[in-house]
């Protein structure tokens, strides 16, 4: 599943691309043809991410709400804006080309598209596109969100509300440790294990299942104990921790955890997914620290990776 950092890459995306441009709004697949219509020919005036949610407002105080849950990713064709920070993958690839197809889901890839200036725009849907944002050089495609409709400003505040703080929403360093504790609050009054509370996106949003592991390797937490009898302060730097990881993910595009590799480990890290977490995906394997097998099982319906001498 897309994690906050990818939905936050894809919001700046399209901020880039399509805020600021009339656009044509269809539903090749037809299941989201009345939304389409409400928003066909409207101005895109904003593009935000909470957590794992996007939000595109429209002119006429219309929001486009749409969580990608498992399955959803975007296409992108036509003009595609390298963003200027990310280092994998997009902006590996040398100078920006005028034409480019990307895919933005659970990770970042170029698709292969012949090249040439020539080439049909837009480039007709493939597979079941549920929504089409179309400007006249940008095609944004969406397939396979488990959420996307269309809101009223003040719906549209109610499930962002619904949401825990998101430390990428929140550039005042008050406003941030205000955010942090309002995270320590929720952790530590509660009974549910810690690992189950990462996940639950009313408690802290964007924190998916590598990030989940991470943190907690990071934290040498172990993840079955409950929010209540984690110290205060521990809970307070596993936020500032996943300040620092969701700023370097938006940054790069990569979940890149494992804080002990040099430069040239970093960089091997960016492109090999294998070389980039302490626990994630590791079970069996060797901790990196102690040399004990890594455990996996399921908590919050979702696999749970972790070391069971480091993490204690």
């Amino acid at each position: 599943m897309p994690e906050g950092h990818t939905v936050h890459r894809i919001a700046r995306q399209l901020e880039r691309d399509l805020v600021g441009h009339r656009l044509r709004v269809t539903s090749p697949q037809g299941r989201f043809a009345a939304g389409a219509e409400r928003l066909d020919g409207r101005v895109l005036v904003a593009s935000r991410a909470v957590g794992k949610q996007l939000f595109l407002e429209f002119e006429g105080e219309l929001v486009l709400r749409v969580h990608l849950g498992l399955y959803g990713a975007w296409g992108l064709h036509g003009r595609v804006t390298p963003l200027d920070e990310g280092l994998v993958p997009l902006a590996s690839l040398g100078a920006p080309r005028a034409r480019r197809a990307v895919r933005v889901g659970e990770g970042e890839s170029e698709l292969a598209e012949p090249a040439g200036e020539d080439l049909p725009f837009p480039p007709p849907p493939v597979g079941q596109v549920r929504v089409r944002l179309l400007s006249e050089e940008t095609a944004a495609d969406l397939r396979g969100p488990t959420a996307c409709e269309v809101l009223d400003p003040g719906a549209a505040a109610v499930a962002a509300a619904r949401l825990g703080p998101d430390p990428a929403a929140f550039d005042e360093p008050g406003a941030l440790a205000a955010a942090g504790e309002q995270v320590v609050d929720a952790v530590t009054s509660r009974a549910t294990a810690v690992g189950a509370l990462l996940m639950d996106q009313s408690v802290v949003a964007g924190i998916g299942n590598v990030y989940r592991a991470e943190l907690l390797f990071r934290a040498r937490l172990e993840p079955h104990t409950p929010g209540r009898r984690v110290p205060r302060e521990v809970v307070r730097a596993l936020w500032q921790d996943w300040t620092v990881l969701l700023a370097d993910g938006i940054r790069t595009g990569v979940m890149l955890t494992r804080e002990d590799l040099d430069e040239a480990g970093r960089a091997r890290a960016l492109v090999d997914r294998d070389a980039r977490h302490w626990v994630y995906r590791r079970a069996g394997l060797p901790c990196h620290v102690c040399g004990t097998a890594v455990q996996v099982e399921d908590m919050a319906t979702r696999k749970l990776y972790w070391c069971p001498v480091c993490q204690v």
